[in-house]
């Protein structure tokens, strides 16, 4: 999109979102695709589903017509979802229950969340007559008498469920929006109005955003009508707008709303436009006409001419016009000579197409105008001309040959090309209020999808009122990725994360391809979503010790997390001076490909070091994103972590510290390890003297240590009574008193240490309990910890204690986890959540820390969620209603 372009719609106003109910079509798509394949949505009803109240003898009569395009389920409503008692939601207006669900989902279709939406939104909307109101609320005489006697002094419920007025404010208190608030009605073209007056309150800047439509249900929806020649309903049923044989239009129900906003805010906040309104003209026909209800030519040709001439352009640079096309005996003929006439100045003929929406879905009333307006902009959008149904040749009165129109009768194609495509839409109602709309396509045109690199996952979120909304909206979305033409993961990222509101069952998908998104979302549509507690719980960071540590650890999330890579960069920094620049090589240099091949990074002088950078980058990162640790443990070396964190010591100093420990522990003769399943006290009564209790992980998982010699007769032992054991792949035997001597070096390194009570609780894993001030201030307890057994069991406990909390693995693996999960705790934590893949899994480094923070986000945590602040936003499924019936009946 150049400049130029931007500054030519300059006051144009962007059509962003659509939502919309209509007879064969109970959303947006369902309309396009009845529209391109050509189908009409007209019912033709049996006797027995007929719910009108004439007489065997009229419904006998051949003038009667048994048809009508309804609409399904308008009984139905979530009352729930906007706060509706069940007694006020069967009083209100079904035109205003639909109406009020047609608006939620079009600003989330325009990828907004009215909570999370700075400025003004506006609502301009009308509706027909509440005929609702007249049959099932007001069921006989005495009822009337009643609300009549007490009218705007009493029976406040039903006059709050009943008037018209409250179309627009209705809305504006549910959502609660703060701009305008104004109910339109002028007959057929009330909902067109409502988009003009939208106009122009983001044209006046008295809105930022604004929603516009209109709606109309009238009941009993299952009626016929009486045909009366030359008058103005269908004569079998069928609407032929500009035909020889239309003899009349058909009333049917529908909604239909439009979000609006200034073309050049909507280009700049990566808005999904399908088309922009250019100019508007809006007047009426006065007393020149026939009469009151009569159409006037000259009235309709003033109202376009000046929608033309507000957009600045020529006639004959608009290539479809959606008429009014009633397909009335009097009201084509003259439509089209107002149309005629107002393009007069064009001297082309046949090259401007002609249709009515009104042949597939009947004449909406109130919402006729929006009908239009939304079949033309998706046409503009998806640049295609559905089929105009029920045309066969043109009426006798029209002069199309003469004139710049066409009608198109097959699904014609209407690409971009060098000069803009522009539409025109009409609605003129009974009374004479004219409106017209000059529209022109989107100024940004869609751009393929850039590959996703391992660098990259996206982050998709949905979620619901209820576990069965949450896994409906998640396979929606998963249908959404199959179409032909799905988003790309980065723009449907985007827009889940900043223009939906999150309900309290979530369903988190981290994916790099279309293939793994959809497979996620129908996995998580498949399992148990549980309910996000309603106060965000207390976060348990964990950090691992060593032989968590693998090389590439990090990697990705070094290349792609700007905050990760300015810590590791700054501990790398102090390191590398003390124990040399092999410590960045071994972090991120060539890996090997198995997991127990030789590597730098398997030795005690960079392992610590290089765990600990890490640990400590990716607690930074979750902090960054707003995961803030309320309790933290540390098994061995993490507990370093966790002081660093907790602010007992600097940084740098935890660093020269750890710099520190591994070489002198490097430096004592070599030891063996060895993980034992089973309790204790079992393994207690049968350990020699010679082999110590490293570490107690789980009730039943045990690490000894000892030397080569000691540990071989101990496993001979273990063996031969049948003890699940395995050899852990390191070199010394830490926790043990072998480590005397580190004990001694670790305490001359601490001198000159300036230490600190920690600001975050730890629970310590020397104790078992929580660290208190005096120890974490001692330096002996600091240099005591590469001798004492490390009691994580007993320190896992201990932090879970209380209220559910969320723990999370702050390094690589889930070694931690799995002692987690074989906790005997009374209070399970909501969900134990890795942050980095083990090595096996190394590729997918980026999927498992984007899944880590969507776990989070599905857990109540108020984390920042990771989508690029720039995205664009697209159309997507929107949040699914839960209906219940809330109807008043009729009395038998």
């Amino acid at each position: 999109m150049t400049e130029q372009r931007l500054r030519e719609l300059a006051g144009g106003v962007a059509i962003i979102g659509v939502a919309g109910r209509f007879p064969g079509a109970a959303n947006i798509p369902a309309l396009w695709e009845m529209l391109k394949a050509g189908h009409s949505a007209i019912r033709r009803f049996e006797p027995h589903e007929l719910d009108d109240d004439f007489d065997a003898a009229t419904r006998a009569d051949p003038n009667y017509v048994p048809a009508r395009p309804i609409i399904d389920g308008i009984d139905q409503f979530d009352a729930e979802f906007f706060g509706y008692n069940a007694r006020d939601a069967a009083l209100t207006d079904p035109q205003q229950r639909v109406f009020l669900e047609c608006v939620w989902s079009a600003l989330e279709d325009a990828g907004y969340d009215s909570k999370q939406t700075p400025g003004a939104i506006g609502v301009f909307a009308g509706s027909s007559l509440n005929t609702y109101f007249l049959r099932h609320v007001l069921q006989d005489r005495s009822a009337v008498d009643v609300f009549t006697s007490n009218f705007q002094v009493g029976s406040y419920q039903e006059l709050m469920g009943a008037l018209q007025d409250f179309v627009a404010t209705r809305v504006a208190y549910k959502l609660d929006l703060r701009g305008p608030a104004v109910n339109v009605q002028s007959a057929c073209s009330t909902s067109l109005l409502a988009v003009a007056q939208a106009v122009q309150s983001l044209q006046l800047f008295s809105s930022d955003m604004a929603i516009a439509g209109g709606v109309s249900i009238t009941l009993p929806q299952q009626r016929g009508y009486i045909h009366s020649e030359g008058g103005m309903a269908s004569a079998d049923g069928t609407c032929r707008p500009f035909d020889a044989n239309a003899t009349g239009t058909i009333f049917g129900s529908g909604a239909g709303v439009v979000v609006l906003k200034r073309v050049e805010d909507a280009v700049q906040d990566g808005d999904h436009i399908y088309a922009v309104i250019r100019g508007v003209g809006v007047n009426n026909d006065g007393a020149g006409k026939v009469g009151f209800t009569a159409p006037s030519a000259e009235g309709q040709a003033e109202a376009i001419a000046a929608a033309l001439a507000v957009a600045g352009v020529e006639p004959d640079t608009i290539g479809y016009v959606e008429a009014h096309g009633t397909a009335t005996p009097l009201g084509d003929p003259i439509e089209f000579r107002g149309l005629q006439s107002a393009f007069e100045t064009a001297n082309a003929r046949n090259y401007c197409w002609l249709g009515s929406i009104k042949a597939n879905v009947g004449h909406l009333d109130a919402a006729a105008g929006v009908a239009g307006l939304i079949k033309t902009a998706l046409a503009l959008d998806h640049e295609l001309l559905p089929p105009q149904i029920n045309f066969e040749r043109v009426n006798s009165n029209i002069q199309l040959d003469q004139s710049p129109f066409k009608i198109a009768t097959t699904l014609t194609p209407w690409p971009r090309g060098s000069e803009p495509r522009r539409a025109g839409v009409s609605a003129f109602g009974v009374g004479g209020t004219n409106v017209h709309l000059v529209l022109e396509e989107s100024p940004v045109t869609r751009v393929a999808e850039v590959a996703t690199t391992d660098d990259h996952a996206h982050l998709l979120v949905v979620s619901g009122r209820s576990e069965a909304s949450a896994k409906t909206a998640a396979l929606a979305l998963s249908r959404r990725f199959a179409d032909a033409q799905p988003p790309s993961l980065s723009d449907a990222a985007y827009t889940l994360q900043s223009g939906r509101r999150a309900f309290p069952y979530r369903i988190a998908v981290a994916a790099r391809t279309r293939d793994c998104a959809i497979a996620g979302l129908t996995s998580a549509a498949n399992k148990g979503v549980l309910r996000t507690p309603d106060a965000a719980p207390k976060l348990l960071f964990m950090f691992p010790g060593q032989g968590a540590q693998y090389p590439g650890m990090g990697q990705t999330l070094y290349r792609s997390e700007p905050i990760f890579k300015q810590w590791v960069d700054r501990g790398l920094i102090v390191l590398e001076p003390l124990i040399g620049p092999e410590i960045r090589s071994a972090l991120f240099d060539t890996q090997p490909l198995g997991d127990d091949d030789a590597h730098p990074i398997r030795s005690t002088l960079l392992a610590q070091p290089a765990l600990f950078v890490i640990e400590h980058a990716l607690a930074r990162l979750l902090m960054s994103r707003g995961a803030q640790p309320g309790i933290m443990i540390g098994h061995s070396l993490g507990e370093f972590v966790t002081a660093t964190i907790a602010g007992v010591m600097s940084f740098d100093d935890a660093l020269r510290l750890i710099a520190a420990r591994g070489q002198a522990m490097r430096a004592q003769p070599p030891g063996a390890m060895l993980a034992v399943r089973a309790p204790l006290k079992d393994i207690e009564s049968l350990l020699p003297v010679s082999v110590e209790i490293a570490a107690v992980n789980a009730p039943e998982l045990v690490t000894v240590a000892g030397s080569f010699e000691h540990i071989a007769d101990f496993e001979e032992k273990l063996a031969a009574r049948d003890v699940p054991h395995r050899r852990l792949h390191t070199s010394h035997a830490f926790h043990s008193a072998a480590m005397l001597p580190v004990v001694a070096e670790l305490r001359r390194a601490l001198q000159g240490m300036t230490l600190h009570a920690p600001r975050i609780p730890i629970v310590s894993s020397v104790t078992g309990q929580f660290l208190t001030d005096t120890e974490a201030m001692s330096p002996d307890y600091w240099a005591q910890h590469a001798r004492v057994t490390v009691r994580f069991a007993d320190a896992y406990s201990t932090a879970v204690a209380g209220d559910p909390a969320v723990a999370i693995e702050v390094g690589p693996g889930r070694t931690l986890a799995t002692f987690a999960q074989q906790s005997r705790v009374a209070i399970r934590p909501l969900a134990i959540v890795p942050t980095l893949p083990e090595f096996s899994d190394r590729v997918r480094e980026v999927v498992v820390f984007s899944d880590a923070i969507g776990q989070l986000w599905r857990c109540g945590v108020d984390v920042t969620l990771g989508a690029p602040t720039n995205g664009q936003r697209v159309s997507l499924p929107g949040t699914p209603f839960e209906h219940k019936r809330y109807w008043i009946d009729r009395k038998a």
